[in-house]
């Protein structure tokens, strides 16, 4: 019967710990009818209530406010009458960070970080045999061939007069692969396809990707963006990209083929003004691509930066998303969060949302391929990003925590270890 109260569930929703970005107040709830005594071991970085003391009393049935002062981590212990442990709660610190939601929709262009391998391919040998050399070299799909003979190699058109030279010579290639984080050495002979007649080594390859998606986010301070919200793996093997290099561009929206139930739509789009790169890409994670932005990208709705949302911070209930649907006109449309996911590590599929905006349930039928990226934002704050579509009800999908996206834009969110003091 005590769990069942409301001042015990109050109680039991405490959280043993909490984060806040300097200058950020959070009001804790316990709605008890006691007294308790109070004590922050570093007042100088958490303030209760407004006090600087280190110890005080406090009426638990009214609200306890904390205002971040400084960065670093400081312990709350709460003592029922002052002397009945009751609570530590430790608060951390980190500095404040804003940054510029996107939106607009962005062409994207990848180079990989060697020569990837999407299938194999039969040679027609002179005795009418079908083999494929690379599957005889036990050369998997998804494989990324980063060194041919010793020599760094990154573009596929740079693989046949390798392959030429060693056909002729009668001699295999040395291939340096890496498979799943490992690295291995590979010998592989080309043979002489009679119909084509050329040398062969039986693999389909490539060694770049590009696509549609939308911006998430820019920070000014720190020069760098996010986008997608999710991985970009080769549409043939399922893997992820390795980045060698690539590049963000405008692109522009022409049409859209609607979601249905079962069948996801996609944003038609064509890129614009390819000499002018937006940024360029350093990272491919399962929470999207990154890299340095210099400048802050054309047609957003922000001009300024807003605050963002720490994993925690982020409430079922209404909230809206920021995309492109026509031309470049970045538009905001409301959504509903219907669920929220507790992650204390970076793990994708965060919240699910639902699309409640008639007009863009009309254009769009939902959530489309290309609209992966756009930010979500809730109370003024930006709090993730849309990241999948569920494929039976596209009003539906999934988004991920905007706090992992700029962890691994390389924006640190963990608070400053206390120095200790000298005596």
């Amino acid at each position: 019967m005590a769990c069942a109260t409301p001042s015990f569930q109050s109680y039991a929703s405490l959280p043993d710990e909490l984060r806040l970005f300097t200058g950020q107040n959070r009001d804790l709830s316990l709605a008890m009818p006691v007294h308790a005594r109070v004590t922050v071991d570093h007042p100088e970085i958490v303030q209760v209530n407004g006090e600087s003391r280190h110890s005080f009393d406090l009426n638990l049935k009214n609200p306890i406010t904390l205002k971040s002062a400084s960065i670093g981590q400081a312990d709350m212990q709460l003592k029922l009458f002052g002397k009945i442990p009751l609570k530590t709660v430790r608060v951390n610190v980190v500095p404040d960070l804003k940054v510029i939601p996107g939106g607009q929709t962005i062409g994207v262009k990848m180079k990989s970080a060697g020569i990837l391998v999407v299938g194999h391919h039969l040679v027609t040998t002179a005795d009418h045999q079908k083999v494929s050399p690379g599957e005889q070299a036990k050369i998997q799909l998804g494989d990324l061939i980063v060194k041919i003979n010793g020599d760094d190699i990154r573009d596929v058109a740079k693989v046949a007069p390798y392959v030429n030279e060693a056909g002729k010579e009668g001699k295999p290639l040395k291939l340096t692969i890496t498979r799943n984080g490992s690295t291995r050495e590979v010998e592989l002979k080309p043979m002489f396809d009679v119909n084509d007649q050329s040398y062969r080594i039986g693999l389909y390859i490539r060694d770049s990707a590009a696509g549609v998606g939308t911006l998430t986010f820019y920070a000014p301070d720190q020069g760098v963006y996010g986008a997608l919200g999710h991985v970009i793996t080769d549409m043939d093997t399922q893997t992820p990209i390795v980045v060698g290099g690539g590049e963000i561009v405008h692109s522009n929206v022409t049409s859209i083929a609607k979601s249905q139930n079962g069948e996801p739509g996609e944003k038609r789009a064509h890129l614009l003004n390819e000499g002018k790169v937006l940024g360029n890409i350093e990272k491919n994670t399962p929470f999207g691509i990154f890299g340095k932005m210099t400048d802050m990208p054309e047609h957003g709705l922000n001009r300024e930066a807003i605050p963002v949302a720490f994993a925690e911070e982020v409430k079922e209930g209404p909230a809206e998303i920021m995309t492109v649907i026509d031309g470049q006109k970045v538009e905001k449309f409301a959504i509903e969060i219907v669920h929220v996911t507790r992650q204390d590590v970076p793990a994708t599929k965060g919240m699910v949302i639902r699309i409640t905006d008639s007009r863009l349930i009309e254009k769009t039928g939902g959530i489309v391929q290309g609209m992966s990226g756009s930010p979500i934002l809730q109370n003024g704050k930006l709090v993730g990003a849309v990241t999948h579509v569920l494929v039976n009800d596209p009003t539906s999908g999934y988004g991920c925590y905007i706090e992992w996206m700029l962890r691994d834009a390389g924006i640190v969110l963990e608070p400053t270890a206390i120095q200790p003091q000298a005596s």
